[in-house]
């Protein structure tokens, strides 16, 4: 069952209420004292945990609207505490041995408390804290023998939560552009810069990124491991019997692997878009400061005013035909010798210098006619058992064979033939230049070699 069909309609009203921010904050407190308690925490613990609140910040709790004169009569702490059950937010569970009332947090409250936590904290960075778990749980899955695939799916989610703390991330940068043309001042420009966007982004978000204990240490050696992992079949093979014989046949190990490179080559792309960005909010945080600095030292900053002040007339058409009047508005540039138009230079014949094609003769109906008999007349067997027959070491040089026959010439073109096709378990290596000669038979020295699986 889903959560949100537990949760009551009085619960939302804490977003509506004149007091949200004590509420979540009192809900923070508790759920501080929450985590430390080894069992349920008592309403009186609750009732003083939320006095020792008030007395530190000396609290003015407003009145709700659904409150009597007779709830005003409490302390700030019970009046908390009471709309806290109320609401939904908090859950009273009546103990009768002891006759004790415990307070505990409902599920769905905990997620909407941790959301607060998290708005209001500075904790240690996701970004850093994804990345860390993904290296950790990959080299544990590669080097643990009782491991299975959920600790690899575990690397995949914290794989995507990495990619959305960087996409969000990337996202909440356009903000500081937005504040950026707020500022009317060179020291208000300065004090946004150094911070909002130094503090905010480049020391607590975008550093991890670039310094000597950043994300590319952990990517390295995160890629080295998937490599090893997908290149050992032996380690592959087990672990899918391991899964097999668990029932586990949801994902296979490759290509949950897969998932998780991929996953990185995302990362990558992001870490490049941010820097685009770190680098276009640097260069208009220049712009605007050269832009406040020279406002009434130069022309352009001059003409802007003007402009800026002809715009906010009521009738500005009246003020700009007073403004021509006295001054022209024009770019020197236009009536300076620079707009007058040149005549370009005639680009040369591109055809005229062109060479002449070479012409090479069609093969006539008898060279076709032998080239279809010979790739007729050996068996791709035969090709195969010629190149093997003369390998040694795994190589097969053919600078090395002594061709006198025309068989031999003949499997030898084919080998060749045959080595440039997909199917083929053969490859060359980068064709040598040399040309042998033997006897009246002339060829490059070419080098197979046997084709690795994919």
């Amino acid at each position: 069952m889903q959560l949100r069909y537990e949760i009551l309609d009085t619960f939302w009203s804490l977003f509506r209420s004149v007091n949200r921010e004590i509420y979540m904050e009192s809900l923070l407190v508790i759920n501080e004292e929450y985590q430390y308690s080894n069992y349920f925490l008592t309403k009186e613990i609750c009732v003083q945990v939320l006095s020792d609140m008030n007395a530190q910040k000396q609290v003015l709790l407003q009145r709700e609207e659904n409150e009597t004169d007779f709830d005003m009569l409490e302390t700030t702490a019970s009046r908390i505490l009471r709309w806290l059950l109320k609401t939904g937010w908090l859950k009273k569970i009546e103990d009768y041995s002891t006759m004790t009332t415990n307070i505990v947090i409902p599920d769905y409250a905990a997620v909407f408390i941790e959301a607060f936590e998290r708005l209001t904290s500075e904790e240690l960075e996701e970004t850093e804290l994804y990345i860390q778990n993904v290296y950790a749980t990959l080299f544990s899955f590669q080097n643990n023998s009782r491991v299975n695939l959920n600790m690899l799916r575990t690397a995949l989610i914290n794989t995507r939560k990495l990619n959305k703390a960087l996409q969000d991330m990337l996202h909440n940068m356009d903000k500081f552009f937005e504040r950026l043309l707020d500022q009317e001042s060179y020291g208000e420009l300065l004090r946004e810069h150094l911070d909002g966007y130094v503090e905010e982004i480049v020391k607590k978000k975008y550093h991890i990124l670039k310094t000597s204990d950043n994300f590319y240490i952990y990517k390295m050696d995160i890629k080295e491991c998937l490599r090893d992992m997908r290149e050992n079949e032996e380690w592959i093979e087990s672990i899918r019997q391991k899964a097999k014989a668990a029932g586990d046949t949801k994902e296979d190990v490759l290509d949950l692997l897969d998932l998780i490179e991929r996953g990185f080559d995302d990362i990558e792309h992001r870490i490049s878009n941010m820097d685009r960005e770190h680098s276009k909010y640097v260069r208009a945080t220049v712009s605007r400061m050269n832009y406040l600095l020279s406002g009434e030292t130069d022309t352009k900053g001059l003409v802007v005013q003007l402009l800026n002040k002809i715009s906010a007339q009521e009738e500005p058409e009246k003020l700009l035909t007073e403004a021509g009047k006295r001054m022209n508005l024009s770019l020197f540039e236009m009536i300076s010798e620079k707009s007058l138009y040149k005549r370009r230079k005639q680009r040369t014949d591109f055809i005229s210098q062109m060479g002449q094609d070479e012409e090479y003769e069609d093969l006539n109906r008898e060279d076709v006619l032998k080239l279809n008999r010979i790739q007729m007349r050996y068996s791709r067997q035969e090709i195969e058992d010629f190149i093997e027959e003369h390998m040694e070491n795994e190589v097969m040089d053919a600078g090395t064979l002594h061709i006198t026959e025309e068989t031999a010439f003949e499997k030898l073109i084919l080998a060749y033939d045959y080595s440039t096709r997909k199917n083929s378990k053969y490859r060359v290596l980068n064709e040598d230049e040399t040309v042998i000669q033997s006897g009246q038979y002339q060829y490059p020295a070419l080098k197979f070699v046997r084709r690795r699986p994919q």
